[in-house]
């Protein structure tokens, strides 16, 4: 099942809005087939690991990340492909949540084949939990919540700070990040300092660019901004909560999209109306410690470089709330910085 997992993660920034999916044919101890769902609208993990096992697949046992699928979409259901190919068993990570896609295990049984479902399940619904927390009665996005900081705690741009505070390796690591989200998004206040771009220039590009959103009351992103000038070649979005008319219009001519939106909650719920189901978020103290305080920061990932700014520096945290101790996800080293990814909120089950 790691190694299914490991291949799932090959899907990274493809498959949405399906989850990232892998699978592994196992008979008599060895793997002969594998394969994991490459890209939206191609054939789902388990039939590449079939037809990489071919014959070898009757009398196997199939192991997959997710419940094998039920139902016709942009391919046949996987549950058919895996009667047919005569598998002899099937260890699932997970269920299906969805009330289309899901049921494949009933209908393997039914069909005489034993299916064993929660191997590694803690790892194969953190790998989609956009996907699973989608499928709950959550009406905003699954949220992250990225910050660079030094070793006294300083956040990038703060005065006295280098132009960025983590090296070349980390922040080739958030374009990945950013290549697995629907949308991403910074404040007003890291626009008009930083002028950034928020698009995916490094490593794989995603199958569809993710939507470039900044969280702006009065709509005061300047017209000469980066994000304004290319608006017509990525999606640009505006959330703001008392848009003036004539400054709408001149970004809507440039290309972006303004919506009004009350408060941060509404512009949440507005991001998932647009059917964004991941959210990136990229910024600095201001907007890091409003998603904190309004408890909607699922996953916080902090870059902590080994710099230290001195006095004068612009806390990270000022205006962050007091938390409990969050649960660690996972820890790595990129050059010189160090990544960690807290869980905040937990995925609550479907």
């Amino acid at each position: 099942m790691r190694r299914a997992l490991a291949l799932a993660r090959r899907g990274w920034g493809q498959t949405a809005p399906n989850p990232m999916v892998g699978a592994v044919v196992v008979r008599d101890g060895a793997i002969v087939g594998e394969g994991f769902h490459a890209r939206f609208g191609e054939p789902h993990a388990e039939v590449r690991a079939l037809e990489s096992a071919g014959a070898r697949a009757r009398g196997a046992d199939l192991f997959v990340t997710l419940e094998p699928c039920d139902h016709h979409g942009k391919t046949p259901p996987c549950s058919e492909a895996l009667i047919a190919a005569g598998v002899r068993r099937v260890v699932a990570a997970t269920r299906d949540p969805g009330a289309l896609s899901g049921g494949g295990a009933e209908r393997l049984r039914a069909a005489g084949i034993p299916v064993e479902v929660g191997l590694e399940e803690g790892d194969a619904r953190e790998l989609n939990a956009p996907f699973f927390f989608a499928a709950t009665d959550a009406r905003r996005p699954w949220t992250t919540l990225k910050l660079a900081v030094s070793l006294d705690g300083a956040i990038a741009g703060a005065i006295g700070a280098p132009r960025w505070l983590t090296g070349e390796v980390a922040r080739r690591q958030v374009h990945r990040l950013r290549a697995g989200a629907d949308a991403v998004a910074v404040g007003i206040g890291t626009v008009l300092a930083d002028d950034p771009a928020l698009t995916v220039r490094h490593g794989r590009r995603p199958r569809v660019p993710p939507t470039r959103v900044v969280f702006d009351r009065s709509a005061r992103v300047p017209l000469t901004s980066r994000l304004v000038r290319t608006a017509r070649r990525v999606p640009t979005l505006v959330l703001a909560e008392h848009p003036d008319a004539e400054r709408s219009a001149a970004l809507g001519a440039k290309g972006v999209q303004v919506e009004r939106a009350d408060g941060l909650p509404g512009a949440l719920e507005a991001l998932h109306r647009r059917g964004v189901r991941s959210l990136f978020v990229e910024g600095g103290a201001g907007i890091a410690g409003a998603l904190l305080a309004a408890g909607v920061v699922d996953r916080l990932i902090i870059f902590q470089a080994p710099v230290l700014v001195g006095p004068g520096a612009l806390p990270a945290w000022g205006d962050a709330p007091a938390t409990d101790r969050l649960r660690v996800i996972g820890r790595h080293e990129f050059g010189d910085d160090l990544m960690t990814v807290y869980a905040v909120n937990e995925l609550p089950r479907s």
